[in-house]
């Protein structure tokens, strides 16, 4: 769902700036940006879902639309892929992932996906273009079937949500005073 104000906000910013060389925006930078959610059972345990398109597990959501925040794309694919609306709380983390082979870099974002009652684990409804299987695992459980990036970035995110503040992270490593310093291409990967 669209925020409300968000037409609002626009024609407060007025017209967008002029390119001062005229072709300049085509020509910046693309970021992939996409949000998921952690979504866990009443036992902690992290709903995971064995996506068709990728031998990984995954977690709800997916990747952004043009002109959709995170924040929509969550709820969106969260929507499509279990079948139920969800309850989407405040982001956990925010992680940058560097370009690797044919893929830009990115912005990922996990957002709290809350505890699902007994009654709508009952009613997920998986979209079979998306999803084989959901299970509940822990962390642990599920870390040999996802790429080590993701197991750092859920890792981010659960302790985010038990210090109660947010993350951020580059490549699923929390970013430090040094890492920022030393430059992206100097992370340990």
């Amino acid at each position: 769902m669209i925020h409300p104000s968000r037409e609002a906000d626009l024609a407060a910013e007025g017209e967008p700036e002029k390119e001062f060389n005229v072709g300049i925006a085509g020509r910046l930078p693309k970021k992939t940006t996409a949000a998921g959610a952690l979504v866990r059972n009443s036992d902690g345990l992290i709903l995971f879902l064995e996506a068709t398109y990728k031998p990984t597990l995954e977690i709800p959501g997916g990747v952004t639309e043009f002109d959709e925040s995170p924040l929509e794309a969550c709820r969106r694919e969260a929507r499509e892929e279990i079948g139920i609306d969800i309850e989407i709380g405040p982001v956990l983390v925010v992680d940058w992932i560097p370009a690797q082979g044919v893929w830009f870099d990115g912005i990922m974002f996990i957002f709290d996906g809350g505890i699902l009652t007994d009654e709508q684990i009952n009613r997920i409804t998986l979209d079979a273009t998306e999803a084989r299987r959901c299970q509940f695992l822990t962390l642990d459980q599920a870390s040999d079937r996802m790429r080590p990036s993701m197991v750092r970035r859920i890792a981010r995110a659960e302790e985010a949500l038990h210090r109660g503040t947010p993350s951020y992270a580059e490549f699923g490593r929390l970013a430090t005073s040094e890492t920022v310093a030393l430059g992206s291409g100097d992370l340990v990967r």
